[in-house]
């Protein structure tokens, strides 16, 4: 059976993992037949919101214990997630992927990425281990990936494409039920809700990602 690392970034699409992407992952690895863990970073996350009115409510919230509402409590240091005991690891999208696991949210292309996390990614790669990110993720892929010019694809919004490729990644214009599939550096990426205007809209090519994770 093989074994999947989820990393989230805490619980909700404005501050935290988009719930929708991250609970089709799992249901779409389950249903595959592997066995998922998740992990997190232990820190306080950039900001909350108030997701009925969209407003910031200055509550300092921890990121991990936020991303345990997802896991249903069953969760770990994403320090400890290491490609020796995993077959691949994915990451859902989310504010919280670009405000907590890297600085891309609120620094653009100045952005910095999270040493643990930039560590994880780098370890997986070089293991050549299956790398999967949706939605707004891939942005943290392209930047600490860009040397091997990793095929990445956020969707279709033009500014954020050029700030990647700028990195040196090449992003490719995709809908939310394709994926966009490095064959030489085992990246999966899919739009989600970049581009998907609804839950069915996103579960489309969620599954061909963890599918196409799934057959390497």
């Amino acid at each position: 059976m093989k074994k999947i690392a989820v990393i989230l970034s805490g619980c909700g699409v404005f501050d935290g993992s988009e719930i929708h992407e991250a609970v089709l992952t799992l249901f779409y690895l389950s249903r595959g037949g592997a066995q998922y863990h998740c992990a997190s970073i232990d820190s306080v996350q950039e900001k909350t919101v108030n997701h009925g009115n969209h407003m910031e409510t200055g509550e300092k919230r921890n990121i991990m214990a936020e991303s345990a509402r997802i896991s249903r409590g069953n969760i770990s240091n994403l320090s400890q997630i290491s490609p020796k005991e995993y077959d691949a690891v994915i990451f859902p999208g989310g504010s919280g992927a670009v405000l907590n696991l890297c600085s891309f949210g609120k620094e653009g292309a100045n952005m910095t990425v999270n040493a643990d996390v930039e560590k994880l990614i780098k370890s997986f790669h070089e293991a050549k281990k299956p790398i999967g990110a949706i939605c707004i993720a891939p942005v943290i892929l392209a930047k600490v990936l860009a040397k091997h010019k990793v095929k990445v694809t956020i969707g279709n919004d033009a500014q954020t494409a050029t700030v990647l490729n700028g990195f040196g990644a090449e992003h490719v214009n995709c809908k939310s039920d394709e994926i966009c599939f490095d064959t030489k550096n085992l990246v999966v990426t899919t739009p989600a809700y970049m581009t998907a205007k609804n839950i069915s809209e996103a579960a489309y090519g969620i599954e061909k990602l963890v599918g196409k994770i799934l057959s390497l």
